[in-house]
């Protein structure tokens, strides 16, 4: 009989809630994550217990939270693992393509399995009576296969977030999806226009950080340009040009692999040559050239975070990556100081990360990779040597410029000009040198 290692807290909930007469499962992605070697992050629990009965059953070893009555759930807390614990239910219509408009309580987990999304998710694990996977979960999992259960078309006309979920756990797992789900995928796109935007971009952010993120992107991109339309130009649009090996969007996939898998830089992978369809250029000689690019990438960047409503501070940082992906951070010790002072520590290394993504994207300038490597080790030795870079490393601050009797927007603009001496000639950043500095400017000397 298949096993699974259960949390003790877990164990015990299923105990108390076998021991009061109501079977008990665990369900879900803890099952599938469970089967695969993996530890899960979530547990989930469905059972034939009522909520009412779960407090009851519990109530004595658990904190019992109400956390949604109308579908049957209560979460229990135990040594500060939370369990999510759900009556078994079947749900009626789905209205507005996203929740079921009522949910009725029934007594057998297969009909509560029947309900859920694809079958490596809807298996069920009792320590008593062991796996039950009515729909070949199991057998989906070793092959590494996402298919809906039941009818595909029918799964994602009730809840089109499962469109996006299935390609978030293509790139999370490396699943393949069977062809009638990829296919209902594709036919039911439309309806993720009825998703919250905050949800979408969760999915997204979820996928494109995702072990296999190319995987999906390649093998998703229609439904993708659903959800960001303004990547369909990007696709097949050949570059022509000896610095690229590939078409737009292969670049871009390649270059999102390249890249840790962080949120910022793989949103700014995905994005920094959207701008190019629209700027692209053939000379002559059949060469393509894209001037323009990161400005206008940068303005469609603009409208995605705006509409997927990501937050201010992530869409600032987005946005500066995605309009400076092309510039340079500096071939010697001067210009990489220079560059450190506009955009800071957090920046320079996003964007060296994501140069050299591109770079390796490309697949065409080892030198240009080797440049780049030299750049890191420039960035490296300055910030070894505590090289002044902004205005809270100067010796000098404002009150220092009080004291010789600067006041108001002088005090700003002496400590600029300080500043850019010492970007010049960073062995200058002592006290006595930029005092006399600063006074010497003041005099006219």
């Amino acid at each position: 009989m298949t096993t699974l290692a259960l949390p003790e807290p877990v164990r015990a909930a299923l105990s108390a809630l076998e021991s009061a007469g109501y079977p008990a499962y665990v369900v879900g992605g803890c099952v599938r994550d469970g089967l695969r070697g993996l530890t899960p992050h979530d547990w989930d629990v469905c059972t034939a217990a009522r909520p009412a009965q779960v407090h009851q059953a519990l109530g004595a070893d658990f904190s019992v939270r109400d956390t949604g009555l109308r579908h049957g759930t209560v979460t229990a807390v135990r040594d500060g693992l939370h369990i999510e614990i759900t009556t078994y239910r079947v749900e009626g219509a789905y209205t507005d393509g996203r929740h079921p408009d009522e949910v009725h309580f029934v007594d057998c987990v297969e009909d509560d399995l029947a309900r859920r999304d694809f079958t490596v998710g809807a298996m069920a694990y009792s320590p008593v009576r062991g796996l039950h996977d009515p729909f070949g979960g199991q057998r989906d999992l070793e092959a590494g296969v996402l298919r809906c259960v039941g009818d595909p078309d029918a799964r994602f006309r009730e809840d089109a977030l499962r469109i996006a979920r299935g390609m978030r756990l293509a790139a999370e797992h490396g699943f393949t999806v069977e062809p009638l789900t990829a296919a209902a995928m594709e036919r039911q796109a439309s309806l993720l226009d009825r998703i919250a935007p905050e949800r979408i971009a969760v999915e997204l952010t979820r996928l494109l950080t995702g072990r296999y993120a190319g995987h999906a992107l390649r093998a998703f991109r229609t439904v993708l340009g659903r959800m960001l339309p303004e990547l369909v130009p990007m696709y097949d649009l050949p570059q022509q040009n000896r610095h690229h090996r590939y078409d737009v969007w292969e670049h871009t996939v390649r270059a999102v692999e390249q890249v840790p898998a962080e949120p910022l830089l793989r949103w700014a992978m995905l994005l920094h040559d959207c701008g190019k369809p629209a700027c692209k250029s053939v000379d002559e000689r059949g060469v393509g050239h894209f001037y323009g690019h990161p400005a206008v990438s940068k303005q469609l960047t603009m409208h995605i975070v705006s509409r997927l409503r990501l937050s201010t501070a992530f869409a600032d940082d987005l946005l500066l990556l995605v309009e400076q992906h092309d510039r340079p951070l500096g071939e010697d010790e001067k210009a990489v100081r220079r560059r450190l002072s506009r955009i800071g520590e957090a920046h320079f290394r996003a964007l060296l990360a994501i140069k050299k993504g591109d770079c390796v994207g490309q697949e065409t300038n080892p030198r240009y990779l080797a440049d780049l490597c030299r750049t890191a080790r420039l960035l490296e030795d300055i910030l070894a040597r505590a090289q002044c870079f902004s205005l809270r490393q100067l010796a000098i601050d404002g009150n220092d410029m009080l004291a010789i009797g600067l006041r108001g927007s002088e005090i700003g603009r002496a400590l600029d000009r300080a500043l850019e001496h010492v970007l010049e000639h960073p062995q200058d950043n002592r006290k006595d040198i930029l005092l006399a500095l600063v006074r010497g400017r003041q005099t006219g000397g």
